[in-house]
C-alpha cells in the first residue's frame, strides 16, 4: 500500500510558496447530518509521523494522530448544514465547507491542495485537485483525520438526541439498520430530504396522509 508524502507540498514550497493547505471533506454520503471539511497547513519541519489516509487507519490511531496535527499545524473545520445540501446539491454543499474550511485559517494559504477531481468556484486561490488526494498528500491525509473525526462527533451527539437510527455506528451512513429505522421511526430534522431514500419515505408518508 502506498503511502501519501509531502512531494505535492514540497514541490509548491520549492516556488517560493510558504503557506499551502490540503483540504479534504467527509460526510458526502450519509442521508443525514452535515458535510464537514478540513483544511490544515502542515509545518514541514514537524511533520506528524505515521499519517495516512483516514479511511485506512483505526479510530484509535486516527486520535493519536488528530492530537499530532493540532499540535503543529493550523487547522480549519468548516461545515454545510443539512438545508444547505437540500437547497444546494450535496456536490456543491461539500466545495462551501471546503472554501469556509480555508477562509477559516488563521493566515490565506498560498496554494490550496484539494481531494477529489474538482476545485471549489468560490475558492479565489490557486488551487490543485488531487484524485485520490487522502492517500496521496500529507496535507490531505490530515484535513482527512480531521473532517472524520471531527463529523463522527457531531453524528455521535446526534445519536443521543435522536437515538435509534445507529448514527453513533454509521455516522448517518445508509446502513441497513438505518434504513429500516427511517421505515419505523421516520425523518428527523437532520435527515437530507433530497436524498432519495429520505426524499422516498417522505413521499409515502404524504401519500398515507393525504
Amino acid at each position: 500500500m502506498t503511502m501519501p508524502d509531502f512531494s505535492f507540498e514540497a514541490a509548491l514550497l520549492a516556488q517560493d510558496l510558504s503557506c499551502i493547505a490540503g483540504v479534504d471533506e467527509v460526510g458526502r454520503g450519509p442521508l443525514a447530518g452535515p458535510v464537514t471539511a478540513a483544511a490544515v497547513v502542515l509545518d514541514p519541519a514537524r511533520l506528524p509521523e505515521g499519517l495516512n489516509d483516514s479511511k485506512a487507519l483505526s479510530p484509535k490511531r486516527r486520535e493519536g494522530l488528530l492530537q499530532a496535527i493540532i499540535d503543529s499545524a493550523a487547522v480549519s473545520v468548516a461545515h454545510a448544514s443539512v438545508e444547505e445540501i437540500d437547497s444546494l446539491n450535496i456536490l456543491r454543499a461539500s466545495h462551501l465547507a471546503m472554501e469556509r474550511a480555508v477562509a477559516g485559517l488563521p493566515r490565506q494559504p498560498d496554494h490550496v491542495l484539494i481531494d477529489g477531481n474538482l476545485i471549489p468556484r468560490g475558492l479565489q486561490l490557486p488551487a490543485t485537485a488531487i484524485v485520490k488526494g487522502d492517500a496521496r498528500s500529507l496535507s490531505i491525509a490530515a484535513a482527512s483525520i480531521v473532517a472524520k473525526i471531527t463529523r463522527d462527533k457531531i453524528m455521535w451527539d446526534l445519536a443521543q438526541q435522536f437515538p435509534g437510527y445507529g448514527w453513533e455506528t454509521n455516522a448517518g451512513y445508509p446502513s441497513k439498520s438505518h434504513r429500516l429505522a427511517l421505515q419505523d421511526l421516520g425523518l428527523t430534522p437532520h435527515h437530507r430530504r433530497s436524498f432519495k431514500p429520505v426524499h422516498n419515505i417522505l413521499y409515502q408518508h404524504k401519500n398515507v396522509s393525504d
